[in-house]
């Protein structure tokens, strides 16, 4: 068997239909199936839901359009390792690197595979039991990176095709909702809620976390920046189409489950997108829309595990990190190392106990489902550093006048500055409101600092 490589470099095969099939794909993922439950329960009122996800929406796109310019600037290997190196210097940008590795896209990859099993149970009479359900996302986790350690092109084919399904499934729920029985405009009552301000804005920060969950994916195509062809001009327009596109599904998903479900009936649900599928075409149906969802789920975690492999990759091919997660397959060029090691860190998250404990020393319990405790460590790593790369777009047009830029920021400086106070926002309230949550996230990022002074100091010391 051919062996992997340092000589080998990754390959530029992957087209602007393939970026945009990446990010969408990996955007809609199980969350939107899930979080409209999450997002009822926090957020009482149907606008006040739909508020969410349309404010979650323009945040998104915000981001996306403030990276594009950094994409096409820096069309390189592991994306936003990429932006922050060149803005704030190589430990800002480890840092990145080390929690992307420990944390955000591991974790992503984790909860998305959660999902995934958990709606495996809507064909048992009973509900899977927490170990059934993490014995099957790890089997998934394994299958889908030994996909991707076949080559790009496979898990590029096999990402256009599931995301071409996933969009048709959501496209069909919309419109089932809405023209056939059982949906009704008396649903979509109480429109907002009657507590106070201070009373629901707290809680609505909690959900636009799990909201801003469900949109992540935005970014990932960079990660494989020097995958694209023509990426000066496919990078920005891959990640600003397949956010728009997104943000129009969701929104549309997300008035369809009120008019069929009633906020009421939404916060009560764990499977909601089943239930209104029940609600518009009988059991059949839903069985039918479990099926589009067990689909997206996958192609979701296709496109994180197909993409975020890249960032220890760019790391490792830098000296900054273990040398054999820049290993590239001879026959293959994939990065089969870092594919290898990323699902194994998957796995072991898919294993995160409710509480952790050291008998006579702490124990920290946490009485939110495992999808939620891994949504926050995503979503409080990530916006750390999108906020850092929203700035990098104004600090580099200070620091860097001269550098090509085929893609300007629509509405500089205005968009990356509104995207980053909502990020500073977004960060705090989630410490406020799941301190316990939060601290293992910045945790997990800080635990980079040893690692950093070892590759800085010893390892690429003469």
């Amino acid at each position: 068997m051919t062996q992997p490589t340092t000589t080998v470099d990754l390959k530029r095969q992957l087209t602007l239909f393939d970026a945009v099939m990446i990010n969408a794909g990996t955007m809609i993922a199980s969350a939107v199936f899930i979080v409209p439950a999450t997002v009822a329960a926090a957020a009482n009122g149907s606008a006040l839901m739909t508020a969410v996800w349309v404010i979650g929406g323009l945040v998104s796109l915000l981001g996306a359009l403030s990276v594009a310019e950094l994409a096409a600037a820096y069309p390189e290997a592991g994306g936003q390792y990429a932006y922050l190196r060149e803005s704030y210097g190589m430990v800002w940008a480890f840092l990145y690197g080390w929690a992307n590795f420990a944390v955000i896209n591991t974790a992503s990859i984790a909860a998305i595979a959660v999902g995934f099993a958990r709606y495996i149970g809507f064909f048992r009479d009973t509900p899977l039991s927490e170990s059934a359900i993490r014995i099957i996302a790890i089997a998934s986790i394994i299958v889908l990176t030994l996909i991707n350690c076949r080559g790009v092109r496979l898990g590029a084919t096999m990402q256009n095709v599931m995301t071409t399904l996933k969009i048709v499934a959501l496209v069909a729920l919309i419109v089932t909702s809405f023209v056939l029985p059982g949906g009704s405009p008396a649903n979509v009552q109480p429109l907002w809620t009657d507590a106070g301000f201070g009373q629901w804005i707290a809680p609505f920060g909690v959900a636009m976390v799990a909201v801003l969950w469900a949109y992540d994916g935005w970014i990932e195509t960079t990660y494989v920046g020097s995958e694209i062809t023509n990426p000066s001009r496919n990078l920005p327009r891959s990640i600003i189409l397949s956010t728009l596109i997104v943000v129009a599904l969701y929104v549309l998903v997300s008035i369809a489950f009120v008019y069929v479900l009633s906020p009421a009936a939404m916060a009560g649900s764990e499977l909601v997108a089943s239930d209104a599928a029940k609600v518009t075409m009988g059991r059949s149906g839903a069985a039918l829309v479990v099926v589009a969802i067990l689909i997206s789920t996958l192609g979701a975690n296709n496109g994180i595990i197909l993409t975020a492999a890249r960032i220890p990759y760019a790391m490792a091919r830098q000296g900054m990190f273990f040398r054999s997660q820049g290993l590239v397959h001879s026959a293959y060029a994939t990065p089969v190392v870092a594919l290898l090691t990323q699902g194994a860190i998957a796995c072991a998250f898919t294993l995160v106990p409710k509480c952790l404990s050291i008998p006579g020393v702490f124990s920290i319990c946490s009485s939110r489902p495992l999808y939620d405790q891994l949504a926050t460590y995503v979503v409080f790593a990530q916006f750390v550093f999108y906020a850092m790369s929203a700035w990098a777009v104004i600090r580099l047009r200070r620091t860097a006048p001269d550098l090509p830029r085929p893609y300007r920021t629509w509405g500089y400086p205005l968009t990356p500055i509104v995207f980053i106070v909502f990020a500073v926002w977004l960060v705090g309230n989630t410490i406020v409101e799941t301190p316990k949550d939060s601290a293992i996230g910045a945790g997990l990022i800080l635990l980079g600092l040893p690692g950093y002074w070892y590759w800085k100091n010893v390892r690429r010391a003469p």
